[in-house]
C-alpha cells in the first residue's frame, strides 16, 4: 500500500499560507465579531491585540497554529488592525517569542472548542466515514481526497495533524475503498467464468492475441470494417463472460479499472497481484460489450452519415444537370400566369381559347409535369439518391439492429417500436408492411412512405424513415444501446431509493446546496432584485449602457469594451522582459522542466511496472516532440544515440503514451501555481472552455464534416480547458463540432490538478438555460461572454416589483413552483454527477431537448432562468466583469494560437485515423503547451527579479499583461538534439540574456 502521495510542493504549502487570501477568505475568516472583540479588548497592548486576532484567524483559516507568525501575510495584519483602530506596523516577531503568545493558544482553543485530531476518535471516525464514502463513489485522487480533509478539520475545528498522519490516514481508506472493490467485483464472477477467462490468458492456450482481437476498436470508416466489427460483438457475446457487479458498486470505479484492462497488454493484466487481477478482468468484461456496442454505433452512425451525405451530393448534381429543362418549364409556367393577370377581363371559356392560342395546352401541361418532377420542397429527403444506396444501407441497417438492443425514453417510444417491427421480419425486401407502425414518419417522408389510408406502401422508404428518426432519437438519447457507455441511458445511474437517501446530506454538504427549496429559492429571488435595482439606480450613469426599443419592446445594448492601451511603463516592461528571456530549442524546455518538475516520473509502463531504460527522459521528451509538432520520429532519430533509435522511440510512444501517464499535466499546472507571477496572473478560479479544429483523415471513424472549419473534408475538435494562469487543466477530443456545452460540464468535474476553478467563462455559443441551472447547482458560475444581449429573454420572480426604467425589460416570471416540486430531483441530478454516477455529456443532451422536455428539464431550465438572468444583469452594470471575462478568452485564444504554432507538421492535420490515437496525440500536445508555459513563466519571474535589483519599479497591473505563452525565442523547426547543460540539469537557469543581445 502506498502511503506517500503527496509531492514536495503539497507537503511545503500544508498548514502554511499560499500567499494573501482573498477578500472572501478574509470576510470569512478573519472578521472579528461582537463576541471576538469582547475577547480582544481584555488585552493590553497593541502587538498582543493583533497577535491574539491574527492566531485566531490563522487557526480559523489554516487549521493549525503557526510556530512563525512572520508567515502571517502583511494584507492579513492590515486587514485586522483596521478591524480594531490599530496601527497596522506591529512587530509581531517579539510578540511570538513570549510566553502570552502560547497563552493565547491555549484560551483560543478553550473558548473556540479547538480539539487535537489525536485526541478526538470520534471526530476521526466520522472524517474517516465521510472520506470512504467519496473514496468509494467518486473518481476522486488521493491527495485531492487529502485537500478535502483538510478543509473538513479546519471547518469543524479540528487542528491538523502532521502532514505525513494525515497522508496515511487518507491513504488508509483509499486502500480499504480499493480492496473492497477488488472483493465485489472478483466475487462478481462464478466458478465458470473464471476457468473460461484463465484459458484466455493461459499463455500456450488460445494465446494472449484473442484478449487483443475482443478490445480491438474500428479504427477505418468502411462497410467492411463495420461487419468485422459486428462478428466481434457476437465473439464477445460467444464467451459468456459477462459478469454481474451489485448495483452498489459506482460505476466510476468499474470504468476506472475497465480504461486499464482495455489499454493494457495481457500480459501484463495477467502479473497483478490476486484480487486485483481478477476485479480487473471482471470490469474489463462487464464493459467490453458495452464499449464494442459504442464503437459499432459511432461506426454506423459516420456510415450512414456519408450515405446521406453522398445523396445530397447526387442530388445537387443532378439538379445542376435537369437545371436546363426546369427553367424553361418554369418560363412557360410564368408567361401562362402573366398573359392570366395581365390580359383583358375575358368569361373563362373565352379566356382559356385565348390563352391556348398563345401557349398550347399540350406545352402547359408538358411543363406542369416537368416542374412537378424536378422541383421538391426543401426538406425533402432525397429518397431517389438514397434508395440508389439501398443495398449497402440495408447491410448497414439490418446487421446493426440484429445486434443492438434498443431502449427508450418515453419521446422515444415510437423509434424503438418501429425498430422492434423491422428486427421482427425476415426480410425488409418486397416484404409487406401494411401493419407497421407508422408513428415514427416524419411529414417529409410521408409522401414517400404512406397511401391516402395512412398504410405503408413502400418498404424501402419505411426504413430510410425510420433510420432517420432513429439517428435523430439518438442524439437526443431518445434511444439508447443497451448495454451501452457512451450510448447509455442518461437516466441510468441516477441515484434513487436508499442509496439516494442515505448520500442526501452528504451531496447538499459538498455541493453547498440546502435540501430546503423554500430556503434556497428565496435567497436566489433576493438576489434577483437587488442585482435589477442596482441596474435600474445605475443605468443613467453608466454611458455604456442604454435602453433601445426595437419592434415595440425595450431591449439592453451594451457599447463594445475599448481597447486597453499599453501604457509607457507596459511597452517597456514587456521590451526588457522578452529582451532577457533566453533563446532556447523546444527540446531543451522539455529536458529542463522535467528536470526541475520530475513530470517524466508520471509517464509508467502500460504494464504499470517499473520499466524504465538508460536516458529514458530523453527518449520520452523525443517522443512528446514528435507528437506534439506532428513530425514523427524521423526528425528525431540519431543513429549514435540509442535513447534517440527509431526502435527506442517506438517502445516508448506504445507502452509510455497514454492518458493516464499525460495527466502529468497535474504537476506542471501545480509548479506554475507556486510562482508568484501566476499568483498575479489569477488564483486558479478562473477557467475559460474553447475549442481548437484539426483536419483529420477522410477515413477517420472519430471525425465529422464542417465547411466552416474542414472544407471539403472532416475533422476533430480539441475541446480544452484553461486556467487563468494560463494552464491547461484537461482536454478531450470530439468529432466535428460538438455544441461546447455538452463538453463543459464533463471537462470540469474530471480535471485532476490542484486547482479548482468555480468560475467557468465562454464564448458566445455555448449556452443554454438549463446550463446555467446545472453550473449553479453544482458550485459554478457560468459566465458566457454575451455578443447580443438585446436578445436574450430576462426573467423576474416579484411580479409587482417596480424596477423604474427596467420594469418593461423582464416580460417572464420564474415559476418557482415548479422548482420546488422538482427541487429534490434536482439536488440527485447533481449529487449523480459530482459523484460520477452518471455522465455530463449525455445528461445534458437529455435536458437540452425543446420539444418534449421532462418535468426535470423544465424545472432545471427554469432555475437556469434565474442563474442566467443573474449574469445578464452583473455583465452589463459591471464593466470591470466583462473586461476579465474578454481578458481570459483571449489568453484561451494566445494558447491556441501557440498550439497552432507548436504542431506545424502535415500542415497541422491530425493523421491518426482511431479516436485513442487522436487523444494521445493531442494530449501531448496539451502536455508540451504546458511546458512551454511553464518554461517562459520561470524565466519571466526571473526577469523580473533582476529588473527589480537593478532599481526597475514594477507595477503588478503592468506584470498581470504579460504572457507566458510568446514563442519568438523559441526554435520549434530542425533536426533536434537532447541534451541539457549540466548547470541546468542541476536546477539551475540558464542566464538571461543582456538587453542588446540578439
Amino acid at each position: 500500500m502506498a502511503t506517500r502521495f503527496l509531492s514536495d510542493e503539497q507537503r511545503q504549502r500544508y498548514g502554511r499560507y499560499a500567499g494573501e487570501p482573498n477578500e472572501e477568505q478574509l470576510a470569512r475568516h478573519f472578521h472579528l465579531d461582537a463576541a471576538d472583540r469582547e475577547v480582544i479588548a481584555l488585552l493590553r497592548g497593541a502587538h498582543n491585540r493583533i497577535g491574539f486576532a491574527a492566531q485566531l484567524g490563522t487557526v480559523r483559516f489554516l487549521g493549525v497554529f503557526l510556530d512563525d507568525l512572520g508567515q502571517v501575510p502583511r494584507g492579513v495584519i492590515a486587514d485586522i488592525a483596521q478591524q480594531l483602530g490599530e496601527r497596522s506596523d506591529v512587530d509581531l516577531a517579539s510578540y511570538g517569542d513570549r510566553r502570552q503568545r502560547w497563552r493565547h493558544v491555549a484560551v483560543i482553543r478553550e473558548r473556540y472548542s479547538f480539539r487535537d485530531f489525536a485526541e478526538d476518535g470520534a471526530t476521526r471516525f466520522r472524517l474517516a466515514r465521510w472520506l470512504y464514502t467519496l473514496a468509494w463513489t467518486g473518481d476522486d485522487r488521493p491527495s485531492l481526497l487529502f485537500d478535502r480533509a483538510t478543509s473538513w478539520l479546519a471547518a469543524n475545528k479540528i487542528l491538523l495533524p502532521g502532514a505525513t498522519t494525515l497522508e496515511r490516514f487518507v491513504a488508509r481508506i483509499c486502500h480499504r475503498a480499493q480492496r473492497r472493490l477488488w472483493r465485489v467485483l472478483a466475487s462478481s464472477l462464478n466458478d465458470g467464468q473464471r476457468a473460461r477467462i484463465q484459458g484466455l490468458l493461459e499463455p500456450g492456450g488460445q494465446t494472449l492475441s484473442t484478449l487483443d482481437d475482443l478490445r480491438k476498436a474500428p479504427a477505418r470508416r468502411m462497410p467492411t470494417e463495420f461487419i468485422r466489427h459486428l462478428e466481434r460483438i457476437d465473439a464477445v457475446r460467444s464467451l459468456g463472460l459477462v459478469p454481474r457487479p451489485p448495483g452498489t458498486i459506482p460505476a466510476a470505479a468499474v470504468q476506472r479499472l475497465a480504461r486499464f484492462a482495455r489499454a493494457a497488454r495481457p500480459s501484463a493484466v495477467l502479473a497483478l497481484p490476486e484480487p486485483r487481477r481478477t476485479a480487473t478482468l471482471a470490469a474489463l468484461f462487464s464493459t467490453l460489450e458495452a464499449a464494442a456496442l459504442d464503437d459499432a454505433v459511432e461506426l454506423f452512425e459516420a456510415l450512414v452519415t456519408d450515405v446521406v451525405s453522398e445523396a445530397d451530393t447526387a442530388h445537387r448534381k443532378a439538379r445542376l444537370r435537369t437545371l436546363r429543362d426546369l427553367d424553361a418549364a418554369a418560363l412557360r409556367l410564368r408567361d401562362v400566369v402573366r398573359l392570366a393577370i395581365g390580359g383583358e377581363e375575358l368569361p373563362l371559356d373565352q379566356w382559356r381559347e385565348a390563352l391556348f392560342t398563345t401557349i398550347s395546352e399540350t406545352d402547359i401541361t408538358a411543363a406542369m409535369a416537368l416542374v412537378e418532377t424536378l422541383a421538391c420542397p426543401p426538406d425533402t429527403p432525397r429518397y431517389a439518391e438514397l434508395r440508389a444506396r439501398w443495398r449497402r444501407v440495408h447491410r448497414l441497417f439490418s446487421g446493426f439492429l440484429l445486434r443492438v438492443t434498443i431502449g427508450a425514453a418515453p419521446g422515444g417510444q415510437p423509434v424503438r417500436e418501429a425498430l422492434d417491427y423491422l428486427r421482427g421480419l425476415k426480410t425488409w425486401t418486397g416484404a409487406g408492411m401494411t401493419g407497421a407502425p407508422t408513428g415514427v414518419i416524419g411529414s417529409a417522408w410521408k409522401r414517400h412512405v404512406l397511401d391516402d389510408g395512412g398504410q405503408v406502401i413502400n418498404g424501402k422508404a419505411y426504413v430510410f424513415a425510420v433510420l432517420e428518426a432513429f439517428r435523430r432519437a439518438l442524439k437526443r438519447r431518445d434511444v439508447f444501446i443497451m448495454p451501452g457507455l457512451r450510448f447509455a441511458d442518461p437516466r441510468r445511474g441516477l441515484l434513487v431509493g436508499e442509496a439516494w437517501e442515505s448520500a442526501r446530506l452528504t451531496v447538499c454538504r459538498s455541493l453547498g446546496r440546502s435540501a430546503d427549496a423554500e430556503a434556497e429559492l428565496a435567497g436566489l429571488g433576493q438576489r434577483l432584485d437587488r442585482a435589477w435595482r442596482q441596474v435600474a439606480s445605475g443605468i443613467a450613469g453608466n454611458a455604456a449602457l442604454r435602453i433601445e426599443t426595437r419592434d415595440g419592446k425595450d431591449e439592453l445594448v451594451v457599447r463594445p469594451l475599448d481597447k486597453l492601451d499599453r501604457s509607457p511603463s507596459l511597452v517597456a516592461l514587456q521590451s526588457a522582459v522578452q529582451g532577457r528571456l533566453p533563446n532556447v530549442d523546444l527540446p531543451d524546455i522539455l529536458l529542463e522542466i522535467a528536470a526541475r518538475t520530475g513530470f517524466a516520473e508520471a509517464f509508467t509502463h502500460v504494464s504499470e511496472r517499473k520499466a524504465r531504460v538508460e536516458a529514458f527522459l530523453m527518449s520520452l521528451c523525443a517522443v512528446l516532440v514528435a507528437e506534439a509538432c506532428n513530425i514523427g520520429f524521423e526528425p528525431m532519430v540519431r543513429s549514435d544515440q540509442p535513447a534517440l533509435g527509431r526502435a527506442r522511440l517506438s517502445w516508448v510512444q506504445q507502452n509510455f503514451i497514454r492518458a493516464e501517464t499525460i495527466a502529468a499535466n497535474r504537476r506542471l499546472v501545480a509548479a506554475q501555481n507556486a510562482l508568484p507571477i501566476a499568483r498575479i496572473w489569477g488564483a486558479g478560479e478562473v477557467a475559460s472552455a474553447d475549442g481548437i479544429r484539426f483536419v483529420a483523415p477522410g477515413h477517420a471513424v472519430h471525425a465529422g464534416p464542417n465547411p466552416k472549419y474542414f472544407g471539403a473534408g472532416r475533422g476533430i475538435t480539441y475541446y480544452n480547458l484553461v486556467s487563468d494562469q494560463f494552464t491547461g487543466l484537461n482536454a478531450v477530443v470530439v468529432p466535428g463540432t460538438l455544441r461546447d456545452s455538452l463538453l463543459i460540464l464533463g471537462l470540469l468535474l474530471d480535471q485532476e490538478t490542484e486547482l479548482e476553478p468555480a468560475e467557468i467563462m465562454t464564448d458566445t455559443a455555448a449556452y443554454a438555460d438549463s446550463v446555467f441551472g446545472l453550473f449553479w447547482l453544482l458550485g459554478y458560475q457560468f459566465s458566457p461572454r454575451l455578443a447580443d444581449i438585446g436578445g436574450a429573454r430576462l426573467w423576474r420572480i416579484d411580479r409587482d416589483a417596480d424596477y423604474g426604467p427596467l420594469d418593461d425589460l423582464p416580460r417572464h416570471r420564474i415559476d418557482t413552483g415548479l422548482i420546488e416540486r422538482h427541487w429534490d430531483d434536482l439536488l440527485r441530478l447533481a449529487g449523480s454527477l459530482r459523484l460520477g454516477y452518471v455522465q455530463a455529456g449525455s445528461v445534458m443532451r437529455m435536458l437540452q431537448v425543446k420539444d418534449r422536455p421532462t418535468g426535470l428539464a423544465r424545472a432545471l431550465a427554469e432555475l437556469g432562468r434565474i442563474v442566467k438572468t443573474l449574469h445578464v444583469l452583473g455583465y452589463v452594470h459591471d464593466e470591470e466583469k466583462r473586461r476579465r471575462i474578454l481578458t481570459q478568452l483571449n489568453r484561451h485564444e494566445f494558447r491556441h494560437r501557440l498550439a497552432r504554432r507548436v504542431c506545424h507538421g502535415e500542415r497541422g492535420e491530425i493523421r491518426r485515423p482511431y479516436r485513442q490515437g487522436q487523444e494521445e496525440q493531442l494530449g501531448a500536445l496539451g502536455l508540451v503547451l504546458n511546458v512551454i508555459a511553464l518554461w517562459n513563466a520561470t524565466y519571466i519571474q526571473a526577469a523580473l527579479d533582476q529588473l527589480a535589483t537593478e532599481g526597475w519599479t514594477i507595477d503588478p497591473a503592468d506584470v498581470a499583461r504579460i504572457s507566458p505563452l510568446a514563442f519568438k525565442h523559441i526554435n520549434f523547426l530542425g533536426r533536434y538534439a537532447f541534451e541539457l547543460p549540466k548547470a541546468v540539469a542541476e536546477g539551475a537557469l540558464r542566464p538571461l540574456r543582456k538587453p542588446s543581445s540578439g
